[in-house]
Order: C-alpha cells, then structure tokens, then sequence
C-alpha cells in the first residue's frame, strides 16, 4: 500500500473527532455508558468548551495535562479537549498507588491534572509541593449507567495557592461561554506521551507527535483489520492504556463507529455483561481474558444455565501477552467470529505485526502491517544496519514506521539503545519464518540458563497450556540450591481443579519432559487460583519472583 502522508497542519482532535460532523456523522451515536448514549455532535461539543477553558486558564501549548480517569465518557472529551487546546496528553490508571501517581506527576511536570475527587484526595498530601500543577478538574467516579458528568465536590487539602480546582463539568459550562480562539496544531508538533509497562523500574514516557497516531489508525485500523462505521466496540483493557485507547476510542472514531463504555473493574462476569448490553462487533482482549470467558461459560453451562451468547462480536483482538495456539482455537471453536493477535508497543504507539481478515495464523503474531518493516537481528547488534539472521532463527526484533516516538523523556541513555533513527529496537525475542509470519520467544531480559543453555520460558509455557488440565500458566526462573531451574504457576482449568494436586504436577512434568528438552522441564509447579497481572493486563512475572523469594 501506498504510505500515507499528512497535511503540516494536523491535530488529533480535527482527525479523530471534529472531521465527523464535516462527513455528516454528528448525530450518531458516539458513545455509550450504561442506557445513555452521547452523539459526535455532543462529544464535540464538550470537547470544544472544555479546550477554550483550558486555554484560557493558561495551559500553553506542549504543556502536560495528566488524565487519570476511569473508563467513561469525560475521558473521551477530556483528552480532546487537551489536545484541540494544543496539550500533550497524559494518562494513568485511578487504581495505582498515590506514589506512582504522584510520581508521574512530577515526572511529566503536569500543569493540569484531571481525575476523581477519590484520587485527588489520595494525592492531597503531596498536591501542595507541586508548583508547576495549577488547574485540577474532577469528575464522579460514576458506576456503568450512573450520571458521569455530575457535579462533584472538591475534597479538603486539593486547592492550593494560585491552584484552580473545581468540578469538570462547570468547566465545561464555562467554556461554552468562552470565545477563546484555539491554536494552530501541526503534525509534528507533540501529542501524546505513552508510557511503558515499566517492567525494568520506573515507567518511560515515549514522547509522540500527532502524525504518529494518525499513521497507525490509516495502515492498521483501517488498512488492516477493518474498522467500520457500523462497528460497536468494548474493551476489557482500560482506556488509559495505549492499546485500548487506539481500539476503543481513537480507531472506531476515526471511521464515526461506536464505543461501549464499562467503569467497573473488568472480570470476565463484567464482560460478558457488557457484550450483552451493547451487542459489540469488536473487543478489545487479552489473552488472560479469553481463557476466563471459557471458564465463565463452562460454570453457567455446569448450572444449567444458558452459555454466553458471544454471536455478535466480528472479531476480538488480542495483544499484550501470548496467545497459545490450544487457547485460540478452543476459543473460536466454542464461540465463533475470529481472534486477531498482534503486537505493538508505546514506542510505535500501536500494532505493527498482526492476524488479520482472512490471514490467520494460530500461534504466531501475523505478519507485518503495510506501512511498517521487521528484521530479526542478533542480540549483540548495534543498529538497524547489522546483517538480517535468517528465516527461522530466533533473535531481536527491530520494527520501522512513521508511529515510532521520538525518544524517551528525560533518558537519552535508554533511548539511544532503544531508537536508531526510523528503527525500534524492541527487546523481544522472535523468528520470522519463510512466509513473513512471525513467531514470539520472550523478551531478552525473560531469559535465564539451565546448565548453561537458554530457557525460553514462552515455549515452556506453550507447552503446558497444551495440556487439558491447564487454564494458564506463567513460567519463571527460580534458584535451587544455588542452581537456576524452571518453576510453574499454573491455574487448572475448573474441571481439573480438587484432585490429587501431587499426582497432577507430576503429569505436568512428564507432559513437558516428553515433549521438550530435559533442562527445560519445571522442577516446580504451584497451583493458583489468577496469576497477577500489572495494570497494562500482562501477568506480572516480577511479582511473581518476588514471591518465590518471599
């Protein structure tokens, strides 16, 4: 395909939201939380107000504005609001401890923050020792069908010297009584930054300008999977996510679909609540999540009640951890539409490598979305120009796309090893095969020896979810003894749960041991009921460590 080009005046704002009401698209519904839905015309409109209050009350252009917010519609016009305003959005999840959300708040040098009164009174003994934060608008923690644009209260200790902080909505009102012109926004100009996972310390914010995102929703939202304006989406990820801020809000507005909103904590019960209010086409998912929706069916199915009626969903899309082969095809087997897995990052904002309509793969990633390129280099290569290994070998995957950010904030060191120019280097271990399909083996750093060989716990983990008995699993490097040996934690399917756990574990092991090398068998399995997770939905392998530890 043709690589597409943008204008040098170029906001976010005009390309996923205000274009709509130019193609006629203002009266359809935009969103819906709950029985209540809002119109593009509507979303537009508070966006609008809410960037002439945030322009009037000072934010300048390329100032952070940290949105910590759960998933309901004042996100939507929030970040639009920033961004027609000329802001760089920021986003963080209302469930993290008050010291990572103080932490980012520094970290970025936020000038305005915009959150629930519940978090903003966690922070409020730090709030005041934060000079450059001067504006902090709140709205309601609002349950799925509650009124999100209540009037809230401002809790004690927020409001400090030379501090505006008042509820959302009355900005909003405010603004629509504003004539504040907005600024010029250009495509290069900064827009969003995304942070990672933080799985080696503190989360990185890779710093992206408009055109970045713009990129990604032409060649992969549009080019490759196909979102369509009579599309309803749900995501099980939350919004403040990048993959979910691109799938279920960014992607289905850019072609003037819907989005279904859910606030409550995501478990499998509160998605398939979800997909049986708002009959989506498309869901955001998650590995973990599929595996949890096959449990929920096999309980109700158990009790004689009726299955999950999944026959509306188009696709669902998976990113962010492995999807095993066994998993999927149960999954599509059970369920029907189709599962497309892929992969992207926050530094090339979204996914560059992915299944698609009529090209799936089970078990690998897909290949390559038109627009970018992959090579697999070896571990020890210094830039983009090393020599490509060959089909079939394993090394680290570097990607190239017009979506890569433009570095790290505020760590030239990690970004210098991680952005070569155009290229990526992501850290992840892959092997492209004859056909362009790619094939993940871990991250680099998720590697540990077994008398001196290299263990990939990715193919040790692949391997266990094929037998019956296993629901999900996670495989880490443990000592014993002073030797580095494999360790399991796996969740048993419900129908293998209340047996002889002794008798299974050693199955388990036999299971692995006739099918992979000996060194890579686990010397140790622990059965548990959930795996934990990080807030981006990965299981957290760290935690996990430290446990075993403990």
């Amino acid at each position: 395909m043709t690589t597409p080009t943008f204008p040098d005046a170029l906001n976010l704002a005009d390309y996923f939201l205000f274009d709509r009401i130019g193609e006629g698209r203002g009266a359809h519904p935009a969103l819906r939380f709950g029985d209540r839905a809002w119109s593009y015309d509507e979303v537009a409109e508070r966006s609008r107000a809410l960037a002439r209050w945030l322009v009037d009350a000072g934010l300048r252009s390329e100032e952070r504005v940290y949105v910590v917010l759960p998933d309901m519609p004042p996100f939507a016009w929030s970040i639009f609001g920033i961004l027609a305003a000329g802001g760089v959005l920021a986003m963080g999840n209302p469930g993290s401890p008050p010291e990572d959300l103080r932490y980012v708040l520094d970290y970025v040098k936020a000038a305005v923050l915009i959150t629930t009164p519940e978090v903003a009174a966690s922070l409020a003994p730090v709030l005041a020792d934060r000079p450059h934060l001067r504006a902090i608008l709140l709205a309601p923690d609002a349950p799925t069908g509650a009124d999100p644009e209540a009037t809230v209260a401002v809790p004690d200790g927020v409001v400090g010297s030379g501090r505006v902080a008042m509820s959302l909505d009355a900005a909003v009102a405010r603004g629509r009584e504003l004539a504040t012109p907005l600024p010029i926004v250009r495509r290069d100009d900064p827009a969003i930054w995304l942070f990672t996972a933080g799985s080696t310390g503190r989360p990185k914010a890779a710093m992206h300008t408009h055109r970045d995102f713009a990129f990604n929703t032409e060649v992969y939202a549009k080019g490759t999977v196909g979102y369509r304006p009579d599309d309803v989406t749900i995501s099980i990820a939350r919004l403040f996510f990048g993959y979910a801020t691109g799938t279920n809000l960014w992607f289905p507005f850019a072609v003037g679909a819907t989005v279904g909103l859910f606030s409550e904590r995501p478990t499998a019960e509160v998605l398939a609540a979800a997909i049986a209010r708002y009959r989506p086409t498309i869901v955001t998912n998650v590995p973990t999540m599929l595996g949890k929706l096959l449990e929920l069916d096999d309980e109700r199915r158990a009790r004689g009640e009726a299955g999950l009626d999944l026959g509306c969903v188009r696709f669902h899309l998976s990113a962010g951890e492995a999807l095993p082969e066994p998993l999927l095809r149960r999954f599509v087997e059970r369920f029907g539409g189709e599962v497309y897995d892929g992969i992207g990052s926050a530094e090339m904002f979204h996914i560059y490598c992915s299944n698609r309509p009529g090209d799936v793969m089970p078990g690998t990633l897909g290949r390559v979305v038109a627009g970018y390129e992959l090579k697999i280099l070896a571990e020890d290569a210094e830039g983009a120009g090393a020599p490509e290994l060959s089909p079939g070998e394993i090394g680290v995957l570097w990607v190239k796309g017009d979506s890569v950010a433009q570095g790290y904030y505020g760590d030239r060191d990690k970004s210098w090893k991680t952005f070569h120019g155009h290229w990526c280097r992501t850290g992840d271990l892959f092997a492209i095969d004859a056909q362009g399909y790619l094939w993940f083996s871990g991250r680099a750093d998720d590697l540990f020896k077994v008398g001196g060989v290299f263990v990939a716990p990715r193919e040790v983990e692949d391997c266990l979810l094929g037998h019956p008995a296993v629901g999900a699993c996670a495989v880490i490097g443990v000592d014993f003894d002073g030797l580095v040996k494999p360790k399991a934690i796996v969740v048993l399917r419900p129908e293998a749960r209340g047996g002889d756990a002794v008798a299974l574990a050693a199955d388990l092991q036999a299971h692995v041991q006739a099918r992979l090398s000996k060194h890579k068998y686990p010397r140790a399995i622990v059965f548990v009921e959930d795996l934990p997770k990080n807030d981006r939905g990965k299981v957290d392998k760290k935690k996990l460590a430290d446990q075993h530890r403990a």
